[in-house]
């Protein structure tokens, strides 16, 4: 029994990983429009900060990530404004092909820069503590990505609700020409968006580089789980981009403890195909 409630807890924490990845990749869709292929890219070179930080300069995850989510957060600004600016309003597929061929561009550039060896951040504050609670063993790292990821997606989620920002976020989301009559800037908007979405994923990043390997493929597992968060969830749904990553790492973990390894991501996808067919506007959308 205990055994069970190991993989269900170790299921859940990184579930709320892919929570926030999946959030960030969902506020950008939900505002703009906009799928952006480049979204995995981003977590890895957030990751990859975090690692140079930790191997250079001694400065753990824990500390690093504020590092990464900021650059992360800057690099969405500046990919909206030398790329997504001239697609936004363009037929679906331009921002899509666009997008994409970014998240190949940043992909080679690690490869070149970085190499393809895989690479794990040794000696971290929290990398050999164990949390233990009636016999059920958690990773400390585990478990300050996964409190981390529920705060910063309750912080996204009041800022949408509670601020003039999160109105204006709205606002732009429901009609962009009533929200210009209105006095709002919606370039501005949409900028600040895409690097919110992008500080998401930097966090995220920044949380899983403490316990997991980076490489420059890394961020591919991570851009197709959260593509499929925010489809069975339902797109634009952030409460649903939540709830459908803690999903998805529950069946994925139970999936390859209870069936095979091999097939865990096999069961992900049969349940999202499921949900789509059934539901196509996703878990929660409207």
């Amino acid at each position: 029994m205990l055994l069970y409630i190991q993989v269900i807890v170790s299921s859940l924490l990184m579930g709320l990983v892919y929570s926030l990845v999946a959030v960030g990749l969902n506020l950008i869709y939900g505002v703009m429009d906009v799928l952006n292929f480049a979204h995995g890219e981003f977590l890895m070179l957030s990751m990859y900060i975090c690692f140079w930080f930790g191997f250079l300069w001694k400065i753990d995850p824990v500390i690093s990530w504020i590092f990464a989510s900021l650059f992360t957060f800057l690099l969405g600004l500046l990919v909206y404004k030398l790329l997504i600016r001239k697609v936004v309003n363009a037929p679906a597929l331009a921002s899509l092909l666009a997008t994409f061929g970014l998240s190949i561009f940043l992909r080679n550039l690690a490869l070149y820069l970085w190499g393809p060896n895989y690479r794990f951040l040794n000696k971290t504050l929290l990398g050999d503590l164990r949390i233990v609670i009636g016999g059920v063993c958690i990773g400390a790292p585990q478990v300050f990505a996964g409190v981390a990821s529920i705060v910063v997606t309750l912080v996204i989620y009041f800022m949408i609700r509670k601020t003039k920002l999160g109105w204006a976020i709205q606002a732009t989301a429901l009609d962009r020409e009533a929200a210009q009559l209105m006095g709002i800037d919606t370039e501005k908007i949409f900028a600040l968006t895409f690097g919110i979405g992008g500080a998401c994923v930097g966090v995220a990043g920044g949380m899983l580089s403490s316990f997991y390997y980076v490489f420059p493929e890394v961020g591919v597992l991570f851009s197709l789980i959260a593509f499929v968060s925010v489809a069975l969830g339902g797109f634009g749904s952030i409460g649903g981009a939540f709830w459908a990553g803690i999903i998805i790492g529950l069946a994925e973990g139970l999936g390859g403890f209870l069936i095979a390894p091999v097939f865990k991501y096999v069961i992900v996808f049969v349940i999202y195909l499921l949900v789509v067919f059934l539901r196509p506007r996703g878990l929660f959308g409207w």
